[in-house]
């Protein structure tokens, strides 16, 4: 009896033994996988709240760097006799019968700066004469004169866009709906002056009428 007790008790002491390594052995893979979720030094298994750091201000340096400031436009004043000039044009120096001088104008900024000028219908005057005689003026019978205020840069030439045909007659406020006597001919020789926004041109365009 003594022998079969004491094997009894062998027996069971191996299998306590066993379950304890097995209980030893699951205890080491727990901590194993402990290690590997939470790494030592985290807190926590959440994120941690980012803090935001601040760069030191930098220093100014010992000579200030200037400020770009932006220019301002400078205000353009109108164009003036002694920052542009008129010039009287024909298409022609001479006309055959039954041709029709074109009167046109041109204006340049002889100025050093912008200017601004009104050249429109409303503000250009042709003029032609003869002698002592003024035989035609653009605004005795004008129609719908309109503005036109345009910027001349320095240097920049401008010049009328549609001539004016003179139908070589003489011109007055009374006769614009009738008709009106022409011009003498036959060699008779006639000048042109213009003005744009009262700056008249400075010299006058001759042309001839032959016949």
């Amino acid at each position: 009896m003594a022998t079969g007790e004491q094997s009894a008790k062998d027996k069971r002491s191996v299998y306590v033994r066993r379950r304890l390594w097995v209980l030893a052995g699951l205890l080491v893979i727990i901590g194993i996988i402990a290690l590997v979720i939470w790494k030592p030094g985290s807190t926590s298994g959440f994120p941690t709240e980012s803090k935001t750091t601040t760069s030191p201000t930098a220093k100014p340096s010992a000579t200030p760097t200037p400020e770009s400031t932006e220019e301002g436009t400078a205000e353009v004043k109108e164009c003036s006799e002694k920052t542009v000039t008129v010039e009287a044009l024909t298409d022609k120096g001479s006309y055959a019968p039954n041709e029709l001088p074109q009167l046109s104008l041109q204006i340049t900024n002889t100025g050093e700066n912008p200017c601004s000028i009104n050249v429109g219908t409303s503000q250009q005057v042709f003029s032609i004469t003869s002698g002592t005689d003024v035989y035609w003026t653009s605004t005795d019978c004008q129609v719908e004169p309109a503005d036109a205020v345009v910027q001349l840069e320095p240097g920049q030439v401008v010049a009328s866009s549609t001539p004016i045909a003179w139908d070589r007659t003489r011109s007055s406020t009374t006769t614009c709906d009738g008709e009106r006597p022409a011009v003498p001919a036959g060699g008779v020789s006639y000048h042109l002056s213009t003005s744009v926004a009262g700056i008249e041109s400075a010299k006058t365009k001759q042309f001839l009428l032959d016949g």
